[in-house]
């Protein structure tokens, strides 16, 4: 139970700080056991621009990859497909996850393709 509501404090604190930003487009993250998923959405509208999960990554450049090795890949692949939309700057919205592993590893891979957050 502390644990969950440990989470659920840094959530609440890390969601104030991203929307009082509604300038920039917002990328969340969210984080199984076995996958990572990535949206872009728009805060203005409430819409979902961009959606990509470890599911996208072809089985090819993915397989024998630890779960940290995918997140990376997939931040560089949302990275791309930004680009390919025109979306240059986001907020960087972790949820209630502490900045190291697969959320941290993400955040590079997206800011290596190009993101600025």
């Amino acid at each position: 139970m502390i644990k969950e509501t440990k989470y659920l404090k840094r959530k609440k604190r890390v969601r104030s700080k991203v929307l009082a930003n509604k300038n920039r487009m917002r990328l969340t993250v969210f984080r199984s056991n076995k996958c990572i998923y990535a949206q872009i959405i728009d805060n203005n509208k409430a819409k979902t621009m961009i959606a990509v999960s470890d599911k996208n990554l072809s089985p090819k450049e993915s397989k024998g990859k630890s779960r940290i090795e995918k997140a990376k890949m997939l931040g560089n692949l949302i990275a791309v497909l930004s680009k390919e939309k025109r979306i240059n700057e986001v907020v960087y919205d972790r949820g209630g996850y502490k900045y190291h592993g697969r959320i941290k590893a993400f955040a590079e891979g997206a800011r290596e393709g190009g993101l600025k957050f």
